[in-house]
């Protein structure tokens, strides 16, 4: 293969845009890139003539026709006059046409085909068969596309450029993989994605929930999601705690004025929610970091105290569009495991490792460190979206590639992927089925201690500028809860799991007994259910499994006969009898290790 894949997938939304040409005379047809996992294009349908999804084997059918005629791609650079008068009637055309030119870029469209052999050149338009507004970057040719690694999978509508104030179109997208099985593959793993979705089993298991008169994007915890969110705070405090952290606690709100100053109020205006109070504006506090910035404020130190670092577990709040609301993992009250650090220069590389060293021990537990892949995310070429000075972005920036290369970490460089405020490290993990999830991140900021006057006393008794770290090791705890239950498929290791074992008496006659394990394993804090309904014994054991609970406690005749119990594992079995002592001492040795 010639071809790389990005450059397939391209090719392939030309191929689509020429066929519903072809089946759907008048159509007028839009933009269509190249996505991680394919391609999709926007298409304008005349109103009696839109396709459904039952539509999309005649439109593959027919692309793999035209594939065959497609051997090359051709550009051809034109004028503005010459590109318009090319778009025709097609305003969308004539809009990213017009765009183009405003921009000083040229203007080009690919012409796709087979080229005419005879001398009058009669095959198709001088010779090729289809032609698009386009930037370049193409398959050599169709036959680059192995057969079976692409396929159209969906319909779904879509505003022209994103906006909900433009017209609605209908976009079609298509898988493209750089072979059969590779396509396969990834069918699998959306078929398994699906079985695991954070959403239907967030039900199921009674994790979580939503109101309408609550709102959308504010999702509501139940019990036993409280239980796994509350186990990874606590374990996020009990990695932070033993490296020097004090934890800070502020309010949920704050005064217009700290977000003008911060910048987040420019920067984010349209996504903060406002209150207003009787005699001051507020908002609801889209991000901890300025309040931590009146902390430290608050404090006279010095170099010998440096470096100060806070953490807190605090809910923010973005008013985030209704159509991108999902489940936990897209929220409107975002609790963040936030930590912010003041330093000098000199520290930044040992605070930065100290932070990494963090976010590997948390991820190797959750077992999700093989694989992972870090950006160093820099300023584009456009600086004008960027707050501070070019001195204080080439220190920041050096500071976090040196502590990349020093740590060892498998980074990747990314242009243009900066905070406002200053370059950062975004780890990239894979969950149990390779899914690739953005979770821990470490941003470096200069500007911030610049807004907000901070310093410390140095050594000559000088007031000396403090580096400020933001870290988040988890992202988001809701977010991380969603991408966990998937992870993991509600299968949660003891540790995490909402009830840790449920006790299972065969009969009345042993619920004494089994009430008397119950309290055993509460008082050694094991999280523990007994059921004692009136199921027949092989539904309870079907219920608990439902439930995913990791360990079952049996106890029935012979069991009381040796005052034992027969304890059975979610996922290896019956393990044996074992004696109440015996599987508590068990139990807490596994919670400990977080296995």
């Amino acid at each position: 293969m010639s071809s790389n894949i990005e450059q397939i997938r391209h090719s392939l939304a030309h191929l689509l845009a020429a066929a519903v040409a072809e089946i759907y005379p008048g159509t007028k047809n839009t933009i269509g890139p190249a996505i991680d996992n394919g391609f999709y294009y926007d298409f304008e349908f005349p109103a009696d003539k839109k396709p459904t999804e039952k539509d999309l084997k005649n439109i593959e059918q027919k692309m793999k026709e035209i594939a065959k005629k497609w051997t090359t791609f051709t550009e051809k650079e034109m004028s503005l006059e010459e590109a318009l008068a090319w778009a025709g009637e097609n305003e969308y055309k004539k809009e990213l046409i017009e765009g183009i030119a405003k921009r000083g870029e040229k203007i080009t469209i690919y012409e796709s085909g087979t080229k005419a052999d005879s001398k009058d050149g009669k095959e198709g338009r001088n010779g090729f068969h289809f032609a698009d507004l386009c930037r370049g970057g193409h398959a050599d040719s169709m036959k680059d596309a192995e057969p079976g690694s692409w396929k159209l999978t969906r319909i779904a509508g879509a505003y022209w450029r994103g906006d909900e104030a433009n017209k609605m179109l209908t976009r079609i997208y298509g898988l493209a993989f750089e072979s059969k099985e590779a396509l396969e593959n990834y069918e699998k793993m959306m078929s398994e994605a699906e079985k695991r979705d954070h959403k239907k089993l967030g039900k199921e298991l009674k994790l979580f929930t939503t109101s309408p008169l609550v709102g959308s994007g504010l999702p509501l915890l139940q019990p036993k999601g409280m239980v796994i969110r509350k186990e990874i705070e606590d374990y996020l405090w009990e990695l932070h705690r033993k490296l020097g952290y004090d934890r800070v606690w502020t309010p949920h709100i704050a005064k217009e004025d700290l977000y003008i100053t911060s910048g987040h109020a420019a920067k984010f205006g349209d996504e903060l929610f406002r209150v207003q109070g009787k005699e001051e504006k507020f908002f609801m506090k889209p991000m901890n970091c300025p309040h931590h910035m009146q902390i430290f404020a608050d404090n006279q130190f010095s170099y010998r105290d440096m470096p100060v670092r806070y953490f807190e577990p605090a809910t923010v709040y973005r008013d985030e569009k209704s159509g991108q609301l999902a489940g936990l993992t897209r929220v409107r009250a975002i609790t963040q495991d936030d930590g912010h650090l003041f330093c000098r220069v000199s520290q930044i590389g040992q605070e930065v490792a100290t932070i990494i060293s963090i976010v590997k021990k948390f991820y190797s537990t959750m077992n999700m460190m093989e694989g992972y892949w870090v950006r160093l995310s820099t300023r584009g070429e456009d600086k004008s979206v960027y707050i501070g000075d070019d001195s204080v972005w080439n220190i920041a920036e050096k500071a976090l590639k040196d502590a990349a290369e020093e740590n060892k970490l498998n980074w990747r460089p990314g242009p243009g992927e900066a905070a406002f405020y200053g370059p950062k490290l975004d780890f990239m993990f894979k969950d149990a089925i390779g899914r690739e999830w953005q979770l821990a991140t470490i941003q470096c900021d200069f500007n911030l201690p610049v807004r907000f006057d901070l310093s410390f006393i140095n050594e000559k008794g000088e007031k000396e500028r403090p580096v400020v770290i933001h870290r988040a090791i988890s992202g988001s705890l809701e977010r991380f809860m969603g991408i966990l239950i998937e992870h993991y498929g509600g299968n949660f290791p003891l540790w995490l799991s909402p009830v840790q074992a449920k006790i299972i008496p065969v009969g009345e006659a042993h619920f004494k007994a089994a009430e008397k394990i119950k309290e055993s394993l509460c008082d050694s804090m094991i999280r523990a259910d007994i059921d004692l309904g009136n199921d027949n014994f092989g539904k309870k054991i079907r219920n608990a499994k439902v439930e995913k609970v990791p360990y079952f406690i049996i106890i029935g005749d012979k069991d009381m006969e040796k005052g034992v119990a027969t304890l059975e594992s979610r996922d290896k079995g019956q393990l044996g009898q074992f004696t109440t002592e015996d599987i508590v001492a068990k139990f807490v040795a596994e919670i400990k290790e977080r296995k």
